[in-house]
């Protein structure tokens, strides 16, 4: 499954793409609370309290990818409103922003 009409000449997702972005979406949101459930089984030292806390920061980026999608925004860079490229929302469903303005940042 793919993303490639996710952002669609600029505009935000809708129809087929907006449900295929919602099930890559949801796909990541499991895997990371099945991470979760996993780690809690392990014993609690630093490395996997870290891990865990990196697991918890994903599931909110991936909540609120959600939300940009049922609000409309979903696709396009948080700093400069230009889409984001297909290829990027693939491989990162809940991606912010697009590389560029993504680097600019660190």
């Amino acid at each position: 499954m793919t993303v490639d009409s996710a952002v669609n000449g600029g505009h935000t997702p809708d129809g087929t793409a907006a449900r295929q972005a919602r099930v890559l979406l949801d796909q990541e949101r499991r895997t990371r609370i099945a991470q979760l459930a996993v780690l809690e089984q392990e014993e609690a030292d630093e490395t996997a309290l870290a891990r865990r806390d990196t697991l918890q920061e994903k599931l909110k980026e991936i909540d609120a990818a959600l939300a940009r999608l049922g609000d409309g925004t979903y696709g396009l860079c948080a700093d400069c409103r230009k889409p984001i490229p297909a290829g990027r929302l693939e491989i990162l469903p809940y991606a912010r922003r697009c590389v560029g303005c993504q680097q600019r940042r660190r």
